[in-house]
């Protein structure tokens, strides 16, 4: 399926229930060398539509999918449980099975998290880590005021679920998407309006919307309980043996740029930048510096790959 407003070409695989994805196209290391393949993941709340200003800057240099994780995007979840972990084994089917291992993983936020532990559990499906805000375990200090509120009532069983429900009809399906944009530090007023009708549009579209709800909570809350204990994710990290790329701006409410700073300290070998005045979505904010970033840390991959 294509859509015209869209610059890449959507499908739904079967991967232990419907995985929606997008091929944005572009080179493969299969027809032209030295072009790998990148594998686009969004964070908690997220979707396809997170990369819709990137992916377009890195097709004409690799081959670039974007997945919708169970119970987010177009990715209806079912029965399906959507625990971090039970999503790093999605995203090892889709590496497998759709795009093609080996490939480098550009995730966001959860998608970060995600995207190490895939790292770390099978090195020989990925040959690099963009980790953009990624939610990673970093120093104590107090949480956003805001932020903190919002992952207290999303941590309690019962709560969390009627604080979604209210909210939900409470506002409508532009406001909340426009709440969510401001949240991460993304002015909408910025963002091509194309792409927020076409986010306001996907939520409209989603059938299962209390299933929905479940499967962000699910996330959210195993999100939480492995940065509470932070020895299985600091383990991950110190087992990815590839070229790592961390992005972060430091203006990130949901992300503390301190986590970053704490991960390349840990990890001297991984290349760092810190972006001044971004939020929680780089790719959003300033996509053409995230691609810039990127296309020049790719041949790392390659050499090494």
């Amino acid at each position: 399926m294509h859509d015209a407003t869209s610059p890449g070409r959507s499908a739904t695989v079967d991967l232990g229930g419907p995985v929606h994805h997008v091929d944005f196209g572009g080179a493969d290391a299969a027809r032209a060398p030295g072009h790998p393949t990148v594998v686009l993941v969004h964070g908690l709340g997220g979707s396809h539509l997170n990369w819709d200003l990137l992916a377009p800057l890195l097709s004409p240099h690799a081959r670039v999918h974007a997945i919708d994780l169970p119970g987010f995007g177009l990715s209806e979840p079912g029965p399906r449980l959507t625990r971090v972990r039970d999503n790093v084994a999605v995203l090892d089917r889709f590496v497998r099975e759709v795009a093609g291992a080996p490939v480098v993983l550009v995730g966001n936020s959860m998608g970060g998290m995600i995207s190490i532990l895939e790292a770390a559990r099978s090195p020989a499906k990925v040959s690099g880590l963009v980790l953009v805000d990624p939610a990673v375990p970093g120093p104590r200090q107090r949480l956003d005021a805001r932020v903190a509120r919002e992952f207290a009532l999303y941590a309690l069983p019962g709560v969390g679920e009627r604080y979604l429900a209210a909210r939900r009809l409470r506002r409508g399906s532009r406001a909340a998407v426009l709440e969510m944009l401001e949240l991460c530090g993304v002015d909408p007023a910025a963002v091509p309006p194309a792409l927020i009708d076409r986010s306001v549009a996907m939520v409209d579209q989603r059938q299962d919307v209390a299933g929905m709800d479940r499967a962000f909570l699910t996330a959210a809350r195993s999100l939480l309980l492995l940065l509470a204990d932070p020895r299985l994710m600091r383990r991950a990290m110190a087992g990815v043996d590839v070229p790592v790329l961390l992005v972060h701006g430091d203006r990130d409410r949901l992300v503390p740029v301190t986590a970053a700073r704490d991960a390349a300290r840990r990890h001297p070998q991984w290349r760092y930048v810190e972006l001044a005045g971004v939020g929680h979505m780089p790719q959003l904010q300033v996509p053409g510096r995230v691609a810039e970033l990127v296309l020049d840390w790719l041949p790392s991959v390659v050499r090494t790959g």
